[in-house]
């Protein structure tokens, strides 16, 4: 029998595990609670997303095989414009009360912050999704004819490789001068291979024609590998503030 020792090591990182799990936990918990007081990311986004379901659905009036081809594009186009106006409002509390500042110089590990932010960002874009789905589903008459479980898996993974890069990018265009106009400029290029896979694995379970499973692999491969990437260099995003 072996016996193992508790090294060091061992100890700091279950401690530094620890801290980032505290960290993460205790910064959801605030921008949840101060997001359900103001409102102010999700009263934009459900704005800005109404607005577009209104237009479009007075623009044209499509058949159910036409809407069937063209929901995915529009629903995902409506939910990526409304995501960036919460992304934008991501780190601006921390920045105006220099929370940044302290963070910077603590012992803290920095993902714990940022995995509480890309957290955040995932609830309330979910909850924007949940609330407009009825909405288009209503306005565009749209029934799946394909497996519609797998919607959800495309919805979640697509919602987080979004709001998981536009965590990332909204640091990196935080103290810019123009950040509102820099956060799409740096978002929407690298985010098009996710935003494809959305849009063509919703049209593929609607019209019922493809298999949505290449797509759903997909965007499970850019989660995995964006996540891994914006984790690793949120650190010196951070620094260099």
């Amino acid at each position: 029998m072996h016996k193992h020792s508790f090294t060091g090591g061992d100890a700091m990182s279950l401690r530094s595990s620890t801290t980032r799990g505290t960290i993460t936990r205790a910064t959801l918990a605030k921008d949840i609670r101060l997001e359900w007081r103001s409102k102010d990311a999700l009263n934009s986004m459900l704005f800005f997303s109404l607005l577009v379901v209104v237009i479009f659905s007075f623009s044209f009036d499509p058949l159910a095989e036409e809407s069937r081809r063209i929901a995915g594009g529009l629903v995902w186009v409506a939910f990526l414009f409304a995501a960036v106006v919460a992304l934008n409002q991501t780190w601006a509390r921390e920045l105006r009360n220099q929370v940044l500042d302290a963070y910077r110089v603590s012992p803290a590990p920095p993902n714990g912050l940022f995995m509480a932010k890309a957290l955040g960002n995932f609830l309330f874009v979910s909850l924007l999704e949940a609330l407009m789905t009825p909405l288009f589903i209503i306005f565009y008459n749209l029934r799946a004819l394909g497996p519609a479980w797998q919607l959800i898996p495309i919805a979640l993974l697509g919602t987080w490789a979004l709001v998981v890069n536009g965590t990332f990018f909204a640091a990196i265009s935080l103290r810019t001068r123009s950040r509102e106009l820099m956060l799409p400029l740096l978002l929407f290029p690298i985010s098009i291979p996710a935003v494809l896979g959305m849009v063509a694995g919703t049209t593929a379970i609607l019209t019922g024609e493809n298999s949505a499973h290449f797509w759903i692999v997909l965007l499970l491969t850019y989660d995995v590998v964006f996540t891994t990437a914006c984790l690793a260099l949120f650190e010196k995003v951070l620094d260099a503030e």
